[in-house]
C-alpha cells in the first residue's frame, strides 16, 4: 500500500462551465450586433431584421446589454483557462504532512498552498445538508478546530461517493470520522 495519496480537485473546466460561457457569449454578440444595426441601420445578422429598431431607446439598450453579457463571458473564459479553483490534496504519510494546493487568480497570491502536520489534525468531517441547494462536502479538522474543506466547489458528490471518500481518508490518516452516524 502507498503511502502517498493525492485526490485531483477539478476547478472551473466543469462542462457546465464551458455551456454558460459558451451561451452568454453567443447571446450577447447577437443582442450587441443588434443594437450595432439598428444604430447604423445596415443588417449585420443575415437571418434578423434589426435595422428597422430605433437606436434610442432599443437599439441602446440592446447593444449595453450585449456588452454586458461579453464582459460576463469573457471572465467565465478566463476562470476556465486559469483554472480557477483546481488543485490537488495530497496526504503524505512518510513525510507526516497533508498539502492542500488550490490555483486563484492572477497575482501575487496565484497558487494557494496550505500544509498541514497529520498529527495536527483531529477528525475528518463530513458535513451534509439536504434540500433546495444540498451541500455534502468533507472537512479536514485540526486540533484547533479549524476546518479546511477538501471537496471541490460546485456540484455535490453522491452519498455514496462522499461516504466512502471520507471513510478511506480517515482510515488512511488514522484519525476519527464525523458526521456520519
Amino acid at each position: 500500500m502507498s503511502n502517498i495519496k493525492r485526490d485531483t480537485i477539478l476547478g472551473s473546466r466543469r462542462l457546465s462551465n464551458y455551456w454558460w460561457a459558451t451561451s452568454i457569449l453567443l447571446g450577447g454578440l447577437g443582442f450587441f450586433l443588434v443594437g450595432l444595426s439598428s444604430y447604423f441601420k445596415r443588417e449585420l445578422l443575415p437571418f434578423a431584421k434589426s435595422s428597422s429598431f430605433i437606436f434610442v431607446p432599443q437599439g441602446l439598450i440592446m447593444t449595453f446589454y450585449g456588452t454586458i453579457a461579453i464582459l460576463i463571458s469573457v471572465f467565465l473564459w478566463l476562470t476556465i483557462i486559469w483554472n480557477i479553483g483546481g488543485g490537488y490534496n495530497e496526504f503524505n504519510n512518510e513525510k507526516g504532512v497533508i498539502t492542500i494546493f488550490r490555483f486563484g487568480f492572477p497575482g501575487k497570491n496565484r497558487c494557494i498552498q496550505l500544509q498541514y502536520k497529520i498529527n495536527e489534525i483531529q477528525a475528518i468531517r463530513v458535513s451534509i445538508q439536504e434540500g433546495l441547494t444540498p451541500k455534502r462536502e468533507i472537512y479536514l479538522k485540526t486540533k484547533d478546530n479549524r476546518e479546511i474543506p477538501l471537496t471541490r466547489v460546485g456540484q455535490p458528490l453522491l452519498l455514496s461517493e462522499i461516504e466512502e471518500k471520507a471513510t478511506s481518508l480517515a482510515l488512511f490518516l488514522g484519525v476519527m470520522l464525523e458526521g456520519i452516524e
